[in-house]
């Protein structure tokens, strides 16, 4: 299910494509399933249909669902372009962060200890 985060500055229709998307990634979406429709998902959420119309038409420019007139808007079942370019910021942004421990002096066996840890589920203590 989709929730809003109304502390969060990002406007509500961007948390709702960033909602779906993750949903459709995830698998929890499955490929060509109907999404609920817009006047039901207002209701449910407690905001105005224009917000979910607009995250469902940027999620259709994006390609990650599209719509069938007198139907409903149905999951992609192509979101190998949306994983890539996922993929890609999230490298951007290990990019700049390895960038900054290079910087501050840390070493590259206390980095891999770290994700080591990190993959094996030991979060707690990590230093």
């Amino acid at each position: 299910m989709i929730s809003i985060d109304y502390r969060d500055k990002r406007p509500i229709y961007e948390q709702l494509i960033e909602g779906i998307e993750d949903m459709a990634i995830r698998g929890i979406l499955e490929p060509d399933s109907q999404l609920i429709s817009v006047r039901q998902l207002a209701l449910e959420l407690s905001i105005n249909p224009n917000t979910i119309q607009r995250a469902y038409a940027e999620l259709e420019k994006k390609g990650i669902i599209y719509s069938i007139k007198g139907r409903g808007s149905f999951v992609s079942g192509n979101l190998e372009k949306l994983r890539t370019e996922r993929k890609q910021l999230i490298f951007k942004e290990f990019d700049y962060i390895l960038g900054r421990a290079v910087k501050e002096g840390i070493q590259k066996h206390e980095l891999l200890e770290f994700c080591q840890k990190y993959f094996d589920g030991q979060k707690e203590g990590i230093e």
